[in-house]
């Protein structure tokens, strides 16, 4: 129920979201007063919403700073969120625009810091009848060179509470020594680092695919709306009302 839920609220936090729910109420309702302030609104969620600076300078703030490790530390496992991967009609695996996680977990496995890759994420589909993302990693990693003995892969879970909740079992019965090297997106570190500490395993957050850094703009990003930045909000607030409904459902 609660992974139904947060599908339904997923759209409904979206900025986009209130804009369509805002037109649509507007048309329907008759007084013209209520239009107006109703126009007002509208306008003002999608100027605002769609500010590139805006939204920069918060998911700056949101976001954990780029992670550099030690040379000469090396850890057991690092741990590969799931979440940058679709699947076709056919169930052919793609990477998305998230794939940096997948490029930062090859390089530091390469590069030695960590012996094993735990890639945790099975299908986050309503319907259950998409390909597991996990299995089409697994064949991702080996392909770039991942001995096959040293991945390991958890392909059931559907959000982050459980990809947390199923890793845990499986490095207990494994019986790895953390810390584990937590990789996923810069905006998710803050939400599943909680999670993953309130299952009780001690990691190192590795923030990838930063949504926003802190470049210089040019003057068009100050002014002028950005469409994609609305989508953009969409993540941020997502992760934001979760960590709230995870701590208020003791999962975080």
């Amino acid at each position: 129920m609660f992974f139904i839920i947060s599908k339904v609220l997923n759209f409904l936090i979206a900025p986009i979201a209130w804009i369509i729910i805002l037109l649509l109420w507007m048309i329907i309702i008759k007084s013209k007063s209520t239009k107006k302030k109703l126009s007002v609104t509208i306008i003002c969620i999608a100027i605002l919403f769609s500010n590139y600076f805006l939204y920069q300078q918060f998911a700056l703030w949101w976001q954990p700073k780029q992670v550099t490790l030690e040379k000469g530390n090396h850890y057991s496992a690092g741990i590969l969120l799931g979440g940058f991967a679709a699947f076709d009609k056919n169930k052919k695996g793609f990477f998305t625009e998230s794939a940096d996680r997948f490029i930062q977990a090859e390089k530091l496995y390469h590069q030695g810091f960590i012996q094993k890759i735990i890639m945790t994420g099975g299908s986050g589909a309503l319907i259950d009848n998409e390909a597991r993302e996990a299995d089409f990693v697994k064949n991702e990693l080996v392909a770039c060179g991942v001995a096959e003995k040293d991945i390991i892969i958890e392909n059931n879970s559907r959000n982050t509470f459980e990809n947390a909740v199923f890793t845990k079992k499986i490095i207990d019965s494994l019986q790895l020594k953390g810390p584990f090297v937590l990789i996923t997106s810069a905006i998710h570190i803050p939400r599943s680092e909680k999670i993953f500490q309130k299952a009780k395993i001690a990691v190192i957050p590795f923030p990838t695919d930063f949504h926003a850094i802190d470049s210089n703009l040019s003057w068009d990003e100050y002014i002028i709306p950005n469409l994609k930045v609305l989508h953009e909000w969409q993540f941020t607030i997502h992760e934001i009302i979760g960590i709230v409904a995870y701590k208020l459902t003791g999962k975080a």
